[in-house]
């Protein structure tokens, strides 16, 4: 039924699936920064950045194809057979220590592809369990990255630390394997899409209204990133905090999102979906503008962290809200996979450029050039 008790099961199972898919790409931080400072300081930090970025950008891009596979077979063998390539995929790259172009194809590529077919069922399936609760078990749902990241960040800089970034990879390939294959048994479509002759709606590029958001996902998720790659590497060089604190930082912007992302949707039911989406993204922006840019301090980094997390939260947990709410939810996983083709294109723009920016403009010390990139993205 619509709002029962097995809506909230598909939920738990959902939060925990990105806890581990999109946790992985939010803590991909703590390997990049160990990466150049020991297994490879020859390499620019722009092409340690691919890695990151691919992980997020070709989870996206593949997003068509995971919402068909999610319509035409059992989500819950999907899931299951993402968490697999998930798992395998982190465990081999454990062994490619030896040039950058292995772990971009094994912790960037093919992590990614198994990302895919966690992330588009977690995030659209819930929604046909709900109506009165959407917003609030979408927000649940995507907080699970945010606990991910809160959590896998700081277990990964110590596992780094004590056994190597090939034991931690191997750890939490072995980890993601376990959890991923317990929760892919809850994650059960409620309706059955009936079968069409088009497997994808490619009239929705005519609808101005997908269009819109279309274009505001490529702008926002150009300069989302920044901030979880490069606040660590600023606050050190830059703000001269301790070394603990300033990985830290990414453990508090996870802590905030997660917060975001359950509490915009309650903002959501006041403001409505869209405009509340568009107060996120705008309050996200102002915090990089306003106190990250100008101000080189410990406290106004800090201030950054937690208002940028938490607002930027909102736009992974309202988009799915929305696009349910405009189209329905009959064909929800093929409409999120069309969309997030957007976010492909916004993540393979911005990191990397925001990385050139800071290399060859910032001379890798002065992130003004970076932060101001970011900042005018997300408004």
């Amino acid at each position: 039924p619509v709002d029962g008790k097995y809506g909230w099961i598909v939920v738990t199972a959902g939060c925990f699936m990105l806890m581990f898919s999109m946790g992985c790409v939010n803590s991909y931080g703590s390997y990049q920064t160990y990466y150049h400072a020991h297994q490879f300081p020859e390499e620019d930090m722009s092409t340690l950045a691919w890695i990151g970025t691919l992980q997020f950008a070709v989870m996206n891009a593949v997003g068509i194809p995971a919402g068909i596979l999610c319509e035409r077979l059992d989500s819950r063998l999907v899931t299951f057979l993402g968490g697999i390539i998930m798992g395998i995929s982190l465990i081999i790259a454990s062994f490619c220590d030896s040039a950058v172009w292995k772990l971009i194809l094994t912790q960037g590529i093919a992590f990614s592809l198994g990302a895919s077919l966690v992330f588009i069922p977690a995030t659209s399936i819930p929604s046909q369990w709900f109506v009165k609760y959407r917003p609030l078990a979408i927000g649940i749902v995507v907080a699970g990255s945010g606990i991910g990241g809160l959590w896998l960040t700081p277990a990964t800089d110590s596992m780094i630390k004590n056994l190597g970034t090939g034991w931690s990879l191997r750890i939490t390939g072995i980890i993601i394997i376990a959890v991923n294959s317990v929760s892919s048994i809850f994650m059960r479509n409620r309706l059955k899409v009936q079968s069409r002759d088009k497997v994808v709606d490619f009239g929705l590029l005519r609808d101005i209204r997908f269009m819109f958001i279309f274009a505001g996902s490529i702008c926002a998720t150009t300069g989302y990133f920044t901030p979880f790659f490069d606040m660590p590497t600023y606050a050190a060089k830059v703000v001269h905090m301790e070394e603990n604190l300033a990985s830290n930082l990414v453990t508090i912007i996870n802590a905030a999102s997660t917060a975001g992302r359950v509490l915009t949707g309650q903002i959501a039911v006041i403001l409505g979906n869209i405009n509340a989406l568009v107060l996120c993204m705008c309050i996200a922006a102002l915090s990089l503008l306003v106190l990250w840019l100008p101000f080189e301090t410990p406290g106004t980094v800090i201030a950054c962290t937690i208002i940028y997390g938490f607002f930027c939260g909102g736009f992974i947990s309202l988009l799915p809200v929305i696009i349910a709410n405009l189209w329905g939810v009959n064909r929800i996983a093929t409409i999120i996979g069309l969309l997030y083709i957007a976010n492909f294109i916004g993540t393979l723009c911005g990191a990397p450029s925001s990385s050139a920016i800071l290399d060859n403009i910032g001379h890798g010390t002065n992130f003004r050039p970076t932060i101001a990139f970011s900042g005018c993205f997300m408004a």
